[in-house]
Protein backbone atom coordinates (compact mmCIF):
# COMPACT_ATOMS: atom_id res chain seq x y z
CA UNK A 1 0.00 0.00 0.00
CA UNK A 2 1.16 3.67 -0.56
CA UNK A 3 0.33 4.16 3.22
CA UNK A 4 0.30 1.71 6.28
CA UNK A 5 -3.00 0.33 6.85
CA UNK A 6 -2.99 1.93 10.57
CA UNK A 7 -2.21 5.30 8.81
CA UNK A 8 -5.31 4.64 6.32
CA UNK A 9 -8.13 3.52 9.22
CA UNK A 10 -7.12 6.90 11.10
CA UNK A 11 -7.81 8.75 8.44
CA UNK A 12 -10.69 7.43 7.21
CA UNK A 13 -12.41 6.79 10.78
CA UNK A 14 -11.68 10.88 11.53
CA UNK A 15 -13.06 12.08 8.35
CA UNK A 16 -16.48 9.29 8.76
CA UNK A 17 -16.54 10.79 12.16
CA UNK A 18 -16.98 14.16 10.69
CA UNK A 19 -19.38 13.23 8.36
CA UNK A 20 -21.64 11.64 10.94
CA UNK A 21 -21.55 14.63 12.97
CA UNK A 22 -22.53 16.78 10.15
CA UNK A 23 -19.39 19.14 10.31
CA UNK A 24 -19.17 20.56 6.84
CA UNK A 25 -15.50 22.37 7.21
CA UNK A 26 -13.03 20.21 8.66
CA UNK A 27 -9.42 19.89 8.41
CA UNK A 28 -7.48 17.08 6.99
CA UNK A 29 -3.64 18.45 7.64
CA UNK A 30 -2.09 20.85 9.59
CA UNK A 31 0.57 22.28 7.57
CA UNK A 32 2.98 23.12 10.08
CA UNK A 33 5.81 26.01 9.31
CA UNK A 34 7.96 26.54 12.45
CA UNK A 35 10.63 28.21 9.80
CA UNK A 36 10.49 30.46 6.71
CA UNK A 37 14.81 29.89 6.24
CA UNK A 38 16.12 27.61 3.98
CA UNK A 39 19.25 26.76 2.69
CA UNK A 40 18.18 26.60 -1.13
CA UNK A 41 16.49 29.55 -2.65
CA UNK A 42 14.22 27.79 -5.95
CA UNK A 43 12.67 29.84 -8.36
CA UNK A 44 9.17 28.62 -7.70
CA UNK A 45 9.63 29.48 -4.00
CA UNK A 46 7.45 32.29 -2.94
CA UNK A 47 8.39 30.86 1.15
CA UNK A 48 11.88 32.37 1.44
CA UNK A 49 11.32 36.14 0.09
CA UNK A 50 10.84 37.63 3.76
CA UNK A 51 13.32 40.02 5.55
CA UNK A 52 16.32 38.64 7.56
CA UNK A 53 14.81 39.28 10.92
CA UNK A 54 11.92 37.29 9.83
CA UNK A 55 13.55 34.17 8.80
CA UNK A 56 15.56 34.13 12.28
CA UNK A 57 12.41 33.27 13.54
CA UNK A 58 11.20 29.83 14.36
CA UNK A 59 8.21 28.39 16.68
CA UNK A 60 8.99 26.73 20.23
CA UNK A 61 7.73 23.25 20.28
CA UNK A 62 5.54 24.55 22.76
CA UNK A 63 3.67 27.03 20.18
CA UNK A 64 3.75 23.54 17.58
CA UNK A 65 1.81 21.42 19.96
CA UNK A 66 -0.81 24.33 20.77
CA UNK A 67 -1.27 24.39 17.27
CA UNK A 68 -1.87 20.42 16.64
CA UNK A 69 -4.20 19.83 19.55
CA UNK A 70 -6.29 23.17 18.72
CA UNK A 71 -6.22 21.92 15.19
CA UNK A 72 -7.33 17.89 15.83
CA UNK A 73 -6.01 16.49 12.51
CA UNK A 74 -4.30 13.01 13.00
CA UNK A 75 -1.82 14.44 10.24
CA UNK A 76 0.59 17.05 10.40
CA UNK A 77 3.19 18.20 7.43
CA UNK A 78 5.66 20.40 8.66
CA UNK A 79 6.90 22.45 5.29
CA UNK A 80 9.30 25.41 5.53
CA UNK A 81 11.67 26.64 4.94
CA UNK A 82 13.67 23.73 6.02
CA UNK A 83 13.01 22.18 8.62
CA UNK A 84 15.71 20.81 9.68
CA UNK A 85 17.38 24.18 10.19
CA UNK A 86 15.44 24.48 13.55
CA UNK A 87 17.21 23.80 16.18
CA UNK A 88 14.17 21.79 17.88
CA UNK A 89 13.15 20.09 15.44
CA UNK A 90 13.80 16.42 16.46
CA UNK A 91 12.04 17.66 20.04
CA UNK A 92 9.78 18.59 17.77
CA UNK A 93 8.84 15.32 16.13
CA UNK A 94 9.16 13.16 18.82
CA UNK A 95 6.48 15.41 20.57
CA UNK A 96 4.15 15.05 17.58
CA UNK A 97 4.97 10.90 17.62
CA UNK A 98 3.91 10.79 21.16
CA UNK A 99 0.73 12.33 20.56
CA UNK A 100 0.72 9.73 17.58
CA UNK A 101 0.08 12.39 15.04
CA UNK A 102 1.16 10.87 11.39
CA UNK A 103 3.83 13.61 10.62
CA UNK A 104 5.52 14.07 7.53
CA UNK A 105 8.78 16.27 7.55
CA UNK A 106 9.15 17.92 4.20
CA UNK A 107 12.62 18.57 3.84
CA UNK A 108 15.16 19.47 0.74
CA UNK A 109 17.03 16.71 2.29
CA UNK A 110 20.96 18.75 1.78
CA UNK A 111 20.92 18.05 5.62
CA UNK A 112 18.84 14.51 6.28
CA UNK A 113 22.05 11.98 5.84
CA UNK A 114 23.75 14.03 8.63
CA UNK A 115 20.55 14.54 10.62
CA UNK A 116 19.30 11.45 10.75
CA UNK A 117 20.73 10.05 14.07
CA UNK A 118 18.65 12.89 15.99
CA UNK A 119 15.39 11.30 14.95
CA UNK A 120 13.96 7.46 15.65
CA UNK A 121 12.39 5.58 12.60
CA UNK A 122 8.48 5.62 13.49
CA UNK A 123 5.03 4.38 11.69
CA UNK A 124 3.87 7.98 12.71
CA UNK A 125 7.18 9.59 11.05
CA UNK A 126 7.66 10.09 7.05
CA UNK A 127 10.71 12.32 5.73
CA UNK A 128 9.11 13.61 2.80
CA UNK A 129 11.77 14.81 0.26
CA UNK A 130 11.51 17.17 -2.61
CA UNK A 131 12.76 15.92 -5.53
CA UNK A 132 11.74 17.85 -8.70
CA UNK A 133 12.62 15.09 -11.31
CA UNK A 134 15.43 13.77 -12.89
CA UNK A 135 19.15 14.89 -11.47
CA UNK A 136 19.17 17.93 -14.53
CA UNK A 137 15.43 19.08 -13.58
CA UNK A 138 16.15 19.24 -10.01
CA UNK A 139 19.43 20.77 -9.72
CA UNK A 140 17.75 23.58 -11.94
CA UNK A 141 14.49 23.73 -9.94
CA UNK A 142 16.09 24.04 -6.87
CA UNK A 143 19.03 26.48 -8.61
CA UNK A 144 21.93 24.03 -6.80
CA UNK A 145 24.04 21.61 -8.95
CA UNK A 146 24.44 18.59 -7.06
CA UNK A 147 21.49 19.04 -5.24
CA UNK A 148 20.06 15.84 -6.39
CA UNK A 149 22.51 13.58 -5.82
CA UNK A 150 23.00 15.30 -2.10
CA UNK A 151 18.71 14.70 -1.60
CA UNK A 152 19.03 11.16 -3.39
CA UNK A 153 21.91 10.05 -1.16
CA UNK A 154 19.68 11.02 2.03
CA UNK A 155 16.88 9.21 0.33
CA UNK A 156 18.90 6.46 0.01
CA UNK A 157 20.42 6.62 3.94
CA UNK A 158 16.81 7.37 5.58
CA UNK A 159 15.27 3.82 3.59
CA UNK A 160 18.44 2.15 4.61
CA UNK A 161 17.99 3.35 8.15
CA UNK A 162 14.76 2.24 8.69
CA UNK A 163 12.25 5.34 8.41
CA UNK A 164 9.56 5.83 6.01
CA UNK A 165 10.69 8.42 3.21
CA UNK A 166 8.03 9.52 0.92
CA UNK A 167 8.47 12.33 -2.14
CA UNK A 168 7.17 15.92 -2.75
CA UNK A 169 7.49 16.40 -6.68
CA UNK A 170 6.46 20.09 -8.32
CA UNK A 171 5.83 20.51 -11.63
CA UNK A 172 6.23 23.83 -13.87
CA UNK A 173 5.22 24.33 -17.51
CA UNK A 174 7.85 22.84 -19.39
CA UNK A 175 8.14 20.06 -17.48
CA UNK A 176 9.03 16.86 -19.76
CA UNK A 177 6.33 13.70 -19.15
CA UNK A 178 8.66 10.97 -20.71
CA UNK A 179 11.65 12.42 -18.03
CA UNK A 180 8.99 12.55 -15.23
CA UNK A 181 7.88 9.29 -15.79
CA UNK A 182 11.71 7.87 -15.41
CA UNK A 183 11.75 10.12 -12.64
CA UNK A 184 8.76 7.49 -10.91
CA UNK A 185 11.20 4.65 -11.99
CA UNK A 186 14.36 6.03 -10.25
CA UNK A 187 11.95 6.96 -6.97
CA UNK A 188 10.90 3.42 -6.52
CA UNK A 189 14.00 1.59 -6.99
CA UNK A 190 16.00 4.06 -4.47
CA UNK A 191 13.10 2.15 -1.71
CA UNK A 192 10.41 5.22 -1.11
CA UNK A 193 7.23 4.45 0.10
CA UNK A 194 4.96 6.53 -2.33
CA UNK A 195 5.42 10.08 -3.60
CA UNK A 196 3.39 13.01 -4.25
CA UNK A 197 3.24 14.78 -7.31
CA UNK A 198 1.34 18.47 -7.94
CA UNK A 199 1.32 21.55 -9.98
CA UNK A 200 3.57 24.88 -8.93
CA UNK A 201 1.80 27.58 -7.53
CA UNK A 202 2.02 31.08 -8.23
CA UNK A 203 3.67 32.67 -6.03
CA UNK A 204 3.86 36.52 -6.07
CA UNK A 205 6.91 36.67 -4.39
CA UNK A 206 8.49 34.13 -6.35
CA UNK A 207 11.82 34.68 -8.74
CA UNK A 208 10.76 33.21 -11.86
CA UNK A 209 6.78 34.35 -12.99
CA UNK A 210 7.21 32.63 -16.40
CA UNK A 211 7.29 28.81 -15.69
CA UNK A 212 3.62 28.29 -13.44
CA UNK A 213 1.41 25.96 -15.29
CA UNK A 214 -2.24 27.37 -16.26
CA UNK A 215 -5.22 24.53 -15.75
CA UNK A 216 -5.34 23.43 -19.37
CA UNK A 217 -1.76 22.30 -19.61
CA UNK A 218 -1.23 20.68 -16.25
CA UNK A 219 -4.21 18.68 -17.54
CA UNK A 220 -2.40 17.91 -20.57
CA UNK A 221 0.57 17.25 -18.55
CA UNK A 222 -0.70 15.13 -16.17
CA UNK A 223 -2.61 13.10 -18.46
CA UNK A 224 0.12 12.62 -20.39
CA UNK A 225 2.54 11.82 -17.05
CA UNK A 226 -0.48 9.26 -14.78
CA UNK A 227 -1.72 7.36 -17.51
CA UNK A 228 -1.18 4.36 -18.72
CA UNK A 229 0.70 3.65 -15.35
CA UNK A 230 3.01 0.87 -14.18
CA UNK A 231 2.13 -1.11 -11.06
CA UNK A 232 5.27 -0.50 -9.57
CA UNK A 233 4.64 3.03 -8.77
CA UNK A 234 2.53 3.97 -5.27
CA UNK A 235 1.44 7.72 -4.80
CA UNK A 236 0.67 9.53 -1.37
CA UNK A 237 -2.34 11.07 -2.80
CA UNK A 238 -6.48 10.66 -2.65
CA UNK A 239 -7.14 8.79 -5.98
CA UNK A 240 -9.66 11.18 -7.01
CA UNK A 241 -7.21 13.72 -6.68
CA UNK A 242 -4.90 12.66 -9.28
CA UNK A 243 -7.66 11.95 -11.87
CA UNK A 244 -8.45 15.16 -10.78
CA UNK A 245 -5.19 16.55 -12.07
CA UNK A 246 -5.83 14.20 -15.18
CA UNK A 247 -8.84 16.10 -16.06
CA UNK A 248 -11.26 13.17 -15.42
CA UNK A 249 -13.02 14.96 -12.23
CA UNK A 250 -14.13 18.66 -11.27
CA UNK A 251 -13.00 19.35 -7.78
CA UNK A 252 -14.15 22.25 -6.13
CA UNK A 253 -11.06 23.92 -3.41
CA UNK A 254 -11.37 22.92 0.29
CA UNK A 255 -8.91 26.08 1.31
CA UNK A 256 -9.92 24.93 5.22
CA UNK A 257 -8.58 21.63 4.29
CA UNK A 258 -4.91 22.23 5.38
CA UNK A 259 -4.64 24.98 7.57
CA UNK A 260 -1.57 26.90 7.75
CA UNK A 261 0.08 27.36 11.44
CA UNK A 262 3.44 29.84 11.16
CA UNK A 263 5.64 32.39 13.10
CA UNK A 264 2.67 34.59 12.30
CA UNK A 265 -0.33 32.30 13.44
CA UNK A 266 -3.39 31.06 11.28
CA UNK A 267 -2.79 32.02 7.93
CA UNK A 268 -5.51 33.28 5.78
CA UNK A 269 -7.12 31.21 4.07
CA UNK A 270 -4.76 28.34 2.69
CA UNK A 271 -1.17 27.68 3.31
CA UNK A 272 -0.84 29.21 -0.47
CA UNK A 273 -2.16 32.36 -0.25
CA UNK A 274 -1.94 35.61 3.11
CA UNK A 275 -5.00 37.41 3.25
CA UNK A 276 -3.95 38.20 7.26
CA UNK A 277 -3.78 36.33 10.26
CA UNK A 278 -6.02 35.00 12.87
CA UNK A 279 -5.00 34.49 17.27
CA UNK A 280 -6.58 31.01 17.36
CA UNK A 281 -7.98 27.57 14.60
CA UNK A 282 -11.45 28.56 16.17
CA UNK A 283 -11.03 32.23 14.96
CA UNK A 284 -9.59 30.76 11.49
CA UNK A 285 -12.62 29.24 10.42
CA UNK A 286 -15.42 31.79 11.37
CA UNK A 287 -13.46 34.30 10.37
CA UNK A 288 -12.33 33.60 7.06
CA UNK A 289 -14.70 34.70 4.38
CA UNK A 290 -14.63 31.04 2.39
CA UNK A 291 -16.69 31.68 -0.75
CA UNK A 292 -14.26 34.40 -1.57
CA UNK A 293 -11.75 31.99 -2.46
CA UNK A 294 -11.31 28.92 -4.88
CA UNK A 295 -11.60 28.85 -8.91
CA UNK A 296 -15.46 29.30 -8.47
CA UNK A 297 -15.09 32.41 -6.85
CA UNK A 298 -13.81 34.51 -9.02
CA UNK A 299 -10.43 35.71 -7.14
CA UNK A 300 -7.62 35.95 -9.59
CA UNK A 301 -5.31 34.25 -7.11
CA UNK A 302 -7.12 31.24 -7.32
CA UNK A 303 -7.74 30.76 -11.04
CA UNK A 304 -4.82 28.23 -12.18
CA UNK A 305 -4.58 26.45 -8.93
CA UNK A 306 -4.56 22.73 -8.54
CA UNK A 307 -2.04 22.08 -5.93
CA UNK A 308 -2.27 19.51 -3.57
CA UNK A 309 -2.95 21.76 -0.13
CA UNK A 310 -6.13 23.20 -1.53
CA UNK A 311 -7.46 19.66 -3.55
CA UNK A 312 -6.21 16.83 -1.87
CA UNK A 313 -9.26 17.23 0.41
CA UNK A 314 -11.42 17.82 -1.82
CA UNK A 315 -10.41 14.46 -2.97
CA UNK A 316 -10.85 12.92 0.01
CA UNK A 317 -14.60 14.61 1.07
CA UNK A 318 -15.23 13.57 -2.20
CA UNK A 319 -14.61 9.91 -1.54
CA UNK A 320 -16.77 9.65 1.98
CA UNK A 321 -19.40 12.05 0.65
CA UNK A 322 -21.66 9.15 -1.30
CA UNK A 323 -22.03 5.97 -2.09
CA UNK A 324 -20.74 6.67 -5.98
CA UNK A 325 -17.53 8.57 -3.90
CA UNK A 326 -16.84 5.12 -2.49
CA UNK A 327 -16.86 3.22 -5.28
CA UNK A 328 -15.37 5.61 -8.18
CA UNK A 329 -12.19 5.52 -5.12
CA UNK A 330 -12.18 1.79 -5.29
CA UNK A 331 -12.52 1.19 -8.77
CA UNK A 332 -9.31 3.82 -8.89
CA UNK A 333 -7.50 1.55 -6.18
CA UNK A 334 -7.67 -1.72 -7.92
CA UNK A 335 -8.16 -0.68 -11.23
CA UNK A 336 -5.34 2.03 -11.42
CA UNK A 337 -3.25 1.68 -14.85
CA UNK A 338 -5.76 3.97 -17.07
CA UNK A 339 -5.18 3.06 -20.16
CA UNK A 340 -4.95 6.09 -22.65
CA UNK A 341 -3.58 5.46 -26.08
CA UNK A 342 -3.70 9.03 -27.03
CA UNK A 343 -1.56 9.26 -23.84
CA UNK A 344 0.71 7.51 -25.44
CA UNK A 345 0.94 9.81 -28.38
CA UNK A 346 1.52 12.73 -26.17
CA UNK A 347 4.21 11.12 -24.66
CA UNK A 348 5.85 10.31 -27.91
CA UNK A 349 4.75 13.55 -29.50
CA UNK A 350 5.75 15.82 -26.72
CA UNK A 351 7.68 18.98 -26.71
CA UNK A 352 8.83 21.54 -24.62
CA UNK A 353 7.23 24.55 -25.26
CA UNK A 354 9.60 26.63 -22.83
CA UNK A 355 13.09 26.75 -21.77
CA UNK A 356 14.35 25.43 -18.24
CA UNK A 357 13.16 27.18 -15.33
CA UNK A 358 15.06 30.58 -13.83
CA UNK A 359 18.72 30.10 -12.08
CA UNK A 360 19.83 32.15 -9.24
CA UNK A 361 23.07 31.81 -9.36
CA UNK A 362 23.85 32.73 -5.19
CA UNK A 363 20.61 31.41 -3.22
CA UNK A 364 18.99 34.70 -1.40
CA UNK A 365 18.17 33.24 2.13
CA UNK A 366 21.50 31.36 1.93
CA UNK A 367 23.23 35.38 1.40
CA UNK A 368 20.71 37.22 3.64
CA UNK A 369 21.25 34.40 6.80
CA UNK A 370 25.05 32.82 5.67
CA UNK A 371 26.30 32.76 9.57
CA UNK A 372 22.88 31.80 10.80
CA UNK A 373 22.48 28.60 8.38
CA UNK A 374 26.50 27.72 9.41
CA UNK A 375 25.49 27.74 12.44
CA UNK A 376 22.04 25.71 12.62
CA UNK A 377 24.02 23.24 10.29
CA UNK A 378 27.20 23.07 12.11
CA UNK A 379 29.40 23.63 8.55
Amino acid sequence: MAVPVSQAWTVATYVLKQKLTGRKKYPLVLMLEPLFRCNLACAGCGKIQYPAHILKKDLSPEACFQAVEECGTPMVAIPGGEPLLHPQMPEIVAGLVARKKYVYMCTNALLLKEKLHLFKPSKYLSFSVHVDGQREHHDMSVCREGGYDIAMEGVRAAVAAGFRVTTNTTLFDGADPNSVRAHFDELMTAGVESMMVSPGYTYDKAPDQKHFLGRARSKKLFRAILSNRKKTWRFNASPIFMEFLMGKKDLRCTPWGMPTFSIFGWQKPCYLLQDGYADSFKELMETTVWSNYGTESGNPHCANCMVHSGYEASGVNYTFGSVKGLLQTAKAIFFSSYKDDDAKKLLVEWKPTHGPLVKITEPVAVKQESNDLQEVSGD
